[in-house]
This record gives C-alpha cells, structure tokens and sequence, in this order.
C-alpha cells in the first residue's frame, strides 16, 4: 500500500525563493508526490514563467491560479482553496493532502511520510484548539480575532488598523459568529484526508462561512482549524511540519549550522529555511535512498533548546543589556549583574573614608561617581574598566548605562560608590528600583563641609537649604513602594550616637562570609560647635530638619573620635 503512487498529495504556497521552491517541489514529485503550486501574483511574469518551465518535465506538477497574497488577509487562505481544489480534481487517488510552504524542507525521505499517514487512512494532522487555550496569540487579539472587523493590512496600514480595532471596541461593535461553528486556531500548515477536504471544500454553507472569514483576522491560522471540527472523524491536534516561533511571533529561520538540531526533531518537513542553507538543501534533499524509519516525529526533543534560545532572547544574563532589550525599559533581567553599595553622607562625615572602606572589606571604593564635575573612579583613573570615560558630558547623556556597565565590567570584585545631593539626579530611580543596590544615607551630614568652610554664611545658607531639597527628594525615591533596593538611613545626629555599631552592620552586610569585629575606625570630623552651626541657619530661616536633633549645646558631641558602644558577650 505504501509504494502506492499518489497516494499523497502536495500543495505548495511559493512566494519567493523560486530556485529553492522548483529543488523541493521536484523532491516531492519524483518521491511520487502529485504537487499543485500557488505562486503568489508579486512574482514577477517573467520569472513566473521560468519556473514553470523548470518543471515542465515532471507530469505530476500543476500550477493553481494565482492570488496576490498578503499576510494576515484572507487571500492566503483562497490560494489555499483553489490549489486544494486542483488537487483534489486532477489527482483522484491522492488520500492524504499535505500544506507546505516553497521554504519547507523534507527532513526524512518521502517515503517514511507516506508510509506513516497510510498507517493512518483517516486521520487528519492539523492544530486545532480554541481561542481559550492557546498560548500563543501575539497581538492583543484572540477571540476579538473573530468578532471584529478588519478591512483594513496590518502591515500597510497599520493607523487604520489599530484605529478601527479601538473604534470597534468603543463602540462596542462586534458581529456574529456564523451558527454552528465554534472558532479554532492552529499552525497554518496541515495534513488533511481527501475526505474532510473535500467536505470543507463542498460544504453548502461555503459562501458564508468564506464571507465571514474575510474580514477575519489572520484567517489562514483559523479557516481550516475551524471547519474541520464539523466534518474530521479522526483530528490529531498537531502540525507534521516543525516550525516554531519567537516571542512575537515570528517564525525562526533554519540555517546551515542547525542541521543535528533538525535531525533531532525527526519531523518529517521543516520550515523556514533560509533559501541561501546549502548544506541542509544538499543534505536532507539527498537522503531518499536511506533506510525507511518508523520513529515517531518529536520535535519535543529540541523543545528544550529552543525556549532556552527564547528565555536568552527575551531576558539574557542578569545586567547585560543587549539590542533584544535595550533601550525597551521594563525589559530587561535585572538593572544590574551584582551587588554593590552607594554611601551618601560618610565621606563628608568620616576622613579618608573610601581608603579605610577599600582596606576593610577589600571593595573597590570610588568617590562621586555622578559629581557634577565628574566621574571619581577609584585610584583618580580618568578612563575605567571597559573603556569607561570619567567626562561627566559622557556620563550624563546616559547615567543608567555607566553604573550598569561598572558592575557588569567588574564583576566578582564588589563595587561601592560616594553619592550626595550635588550628584545627577537621573541615577536616583534606576538605584532605588535595583534590588542589587545596597543604599547608606546619613541625611543631614552634606552640612559638615559647609560648617568647616569659610564660605560667607549668605551663601552657606543658600547652598544648604539646596543640598537639603535634593535630599529630601532622594529619601521620598527610597522611601517610595517601587524601591527594591536594601535602604539604610540615619539622621546625622542618630548615627554620631553610636557610630561603630552602624558601621559594622554596614561591613557585615558587603561581607557577610568575614565575620569580623572592627578593630580600626575612620576618623570622624570635629563637630564642636555644629549644633550652634545649625542653630544659625535656623535664625537665618533655613530650618535644617535632615540632621536630628542636635543640642545647642554640644560639647558631649564626638570630637574627631568615634565612641564604641559597649559589646555585650554572653
């Protein structure tokens, strides 16, 4: 039964690549495969016409009439039509009819097919699952596919298109399924039974059901999908040709290099190979004289390395942007690779603070990265790891990407940075949403170098109350519901009360594995006489809240030394 001729029966829908198209629908014609062609009506006549003298010598090859075809228009599915009804007309003993594309390519010999469906007389191979349960819609679209009107190319006018879909849905138009028919959705490419494609083909309510499908969106992924529900006795909700597909719905294309990849899925027809694939036309066109296998067809085998393609296409390693993500926010995986620390206000508080910081938990420690002047790198270095330029003009014109390059350049040796209210602004949310910033802030301590500056006070005064809006509106990102970041605040008098408990907290959490009590502290600026300092600014009518309470009388306050709260050990 199975070395039958014709008993298998191929429609071709060819609409570029013609040199490729004539290699497979010869393949399919001399493996005893009657073919039916649709060319698309783009093609030019002329070259129309040499490829169809290129297989003139082959009996079993008929060309069905040509369409313009678009894609998403209903002109796919009634080139599919007229191709199926040649077929059907000038082939009386073909059983199966198998949909393919001029860019699908045979993996397995013919005759393994052929042998395969004759096992399987009355089965029809074609994805059928209603709009309810299918995963891959793509668009905004699924059963609105089917209750709106779309008059108008997705593709040429798309303003046309998305205007008239949110017109319908404002004025809530929609329009009736025809009675009798439940929508389904599936691959467009099938393998149906001379029976129930005929049927289709034949059915009195023909005329409407093409009427509503015209203005059906993409309806050569739900024509067939749909009709065949009333008419299959036998449907196995499956395609026989592997294609798959990127996150917006794309088809991936086959190259040379994906051969044992093909091989692999031990499908019997593939698509879509790039026309240009030698190797895998050579290879799989070649092979009809090999042993016949009855191994089922299981493209679940390269299922695995295809959503880990996806997952890297989509989302790729922690912090490393690349053009599938950037600049799309919201898109990426993760803002950053690795942990690092931003301290605001400790330098200003604490002397030679970035060295003691290096030197006790083995950081690398920068100044201001985002000081207005610019980018203070560890060691005074004017270009940084990765080619990274300290010009603040650079900097500035993308913030995000100096801080998300400095981890990921650096990554396995931690990062710690000096940040303060002089600093860019731009950088504050990205830090804020980034879980892998750990963020120490001791509001307030910004007045320290002003209270030892010998500035005139008019101008102390005005350069605090602007250091202070800035940082009030630094601590409302960090305080805001979207921040992700690990937070730490301290008011400046709260922090000088008990100086190295906070710091080992802070050393505990860079290095959580060292387990080390601090031996040595950095020196802590004189601030005898700043409580009058801030007293001053208040009778100047800067009222400075950020830094807590400090009396006006402050001798009792630390004077270059910090105190050492008293360890309790059990």
């Amino acid at each position: 039964m199975t070395d039958k001729t014709g008993d298998l029966g191929v429609i071709l829908l060819v609409h570029t690549a013609l040199d490729r198209a004539s290699q497979v629908a010869r393949h399919w014609a001399e493996s005893g495969c009657p073919v039916v062609i649709h060319v698309d009506k783009d093609i030019a006549p002329k070259k129309y016409a040499g490829f169809v003298k290129s297989l003139s010598d082959l009996d079993d090859i008929r060309f069905s009439r040509r369409q313009r075809c678009e894609w998403g228009r209903w002109s796919i599915v009634g080139a599919t039509q007229s191709a199926a009804e040649l077929i059907l007309q000038s082939f009386p003993d073909v059983r199966h009819v198998y949909l393919a594309s001029g860019s699908c390519l045979p993996l397995r010999p013919i005759q393994e097919l052929r042998s395969y469906l004759a096992q399987r007389p009355r089965t029809d191979f074609i994805e059928s699952a209603t709009t309810e349960d299918v995963p891959w819609t793509v668009g905004g679209l699924d059963i609105e596919r089917f209750t709106l009107r779309f008059p108008f190319s997705w593709k040429r006018q798309r303003r046309l298109f998305d205007g008239y879909v949110r017109l319908q849905r404002k004025l809530r138009m929609g329009r009736r399924i025809p009675e009798g028919i439940v929508p389904h959705m599936g691959s467009q490419w099938w393998c149906l039974t001379r029976q129930t494609l005929s049927a289709i083909l034949e059915d009195p309510k023909r005329k409407v059901y093409d009427r509503y499908f015209k203005r059906v969106w993409i309806p050569d992924e739900s024509y067939f999908q749909t009709i065949v529900r009333l008419y299959s006795r036998d449907i196995e909700s499956r395609s026989l040709t592997l294609s798959k597909f990127d996150y917006q719905g794309r088809p991936h294309i086959f190259y040379d290099d994906h051969l044992q990849l093909l091989r692999q899925s031990q499908c019997f027809v593939a698509r879509k190979i790039w026309r240009h694939a030698d190797l895998l036309y050579e290879e799989f066109l070649g092979n009809r004289d090999n042993p016949e296998s009855r191994v089922e067809p299981d493209p679940s085998k390269i299922d695995r390395i295809f959503a880990k393609a996806l997952e890297c296409r989509t989302r790729g390693r922690t912090g490393l942007y690349m053009h599938s993500r950037f600049p799309k926010e919201g898109w990426e995986n993760g803002l950053t690779s690795a942990p690092y620390s931003v301290f605001e206000g400790f330098s200003e508080l604490f002397e030679g603070f970035e060295n003691w910081l290096g030197r006790t938990t083995g950081a690398r420690v920068h100044g201001h990265l985002f000081a207005p002047e610019k980018a203070e790198f560890a060691g005074g270095e004017s270009v940084y790891t990765g080619g990274l330029c300290d010009s603040a003009a650079i900097r500035n014109n993308n913030p995000k990407a100096l801080l998300a390059n400095l981890i990921w350049n650096t990554r396995g040796e931690r990062q710690a940075f000096q940040y303060g209210p002089d600093d860019t602004p731009d950088i504050r949310w990205f830090m804020a949403k980034d879980p892998n910033a750990q963020i120490s802030v001791i509001t307030g301590a910004w007045a320290v170098p002003l209270f030892h500056s010998n500035l005139n006070f008019s101008a102390i005064r005005t350069i605090a109350a602007e250091r202070q809006k800035s940082e009030s509106a630094f601590l409302d990102v960090l305080r805001s519901p979207y921040a992700k970041a690990n937070v730490r605040v301290w008011t400046l008098a709260e922090f000088i009360e008990a100086p190295m408990v906070h710091l080992q907290t802070l050393i505990d959490e860079i290095s959580p594995r060292a387990m080390r009590r601090l031996t040595e502290a950095p020196r802590m600026s004189d601030l005898a006489g700043f409580g009058q300092f801030l007293q001053n600014l208040k009778n100047h009518g800067m009222h400075p809240y950020l830094m807590g309470e400090f009396p006006k009388d402050d001798t009792n306050v630390q004077s270059g030394r910090p105190s050492v709260k008293p360890f309790v050990v059990k």
